[in-house]
């Protein structure tokens, strides 16, 4: 597996994870996904194996009132390619494009009934700080997870890949 920035190339195969990994109302919009991964202030990677797409992560940052934040737009790997460890892998990608624009803070909303990906974001250090009801659809909340990226915070490297 190979983890790379997103080429413009890219576009229909990372689409199609989206329409596996989400049905309506919760999929991103052709034209919405493809402004996110054109955004200035946005990294998004890929993750490949053999020639072929098996998930992506978008990541994009703005000017708080704390500092610099980040906020992760999805993580998604084929239905395929899960539990290998893509998904932890770009993870450490979206929050090394953080870090290195500066951010001190990373964030992300999770569904509150994935407890997949919940598992996945607690083990790498972030913490449930709200919830928002209806976030994803009627009767679907979102957690708020956050993470300190600033100096000192604790953050931790991590080399393997355990989704």
């Amino acid at each position: 597996m190979i983890f790379r920035p997103y080429r413009p190339e890219d576009f229909e195969a990372l689409y199609r994870i989206e329409i596996l990994c989400f049905q309506p109302p919760l999929r991103f919009g052709r034209l919405y996904m493809r402004g996110l991964v054109r955004r200035w202030n946005a990294a998004t990677w890929i993750a490949e194996e053999d020639g072929r797409v098996a998930g992506f992560a978008i990541v994009e940052w703005t000017e708080e009132e704390v500092g610099l934040a980040a906020y992760i737009q999805t993580i998604e790997v084929a239905p395929e390619e899960r539990s290998r460890g893509v998904g932890r892998a770009l993870l450490a990608r979206v929050e090394d494009s953080a870090l290195q624009v500066g951010a001190e803070l990373i964030w992300l909303h999770v569904d509150e009934q994935n407890s997949v990906a919940q598992r996945l974001y607690e083990a790498q250090g972030y913490s449930a700080s709200d919830r928002v009801e209806d976030y994803y659809a009627q009767g679907r909340a979102a957690l708020v997870c956050s993470k300190s990226l600033a100096p000192g915070s604790g953050r931790r490297r991590e080399g393997g890949e355990t989704r």
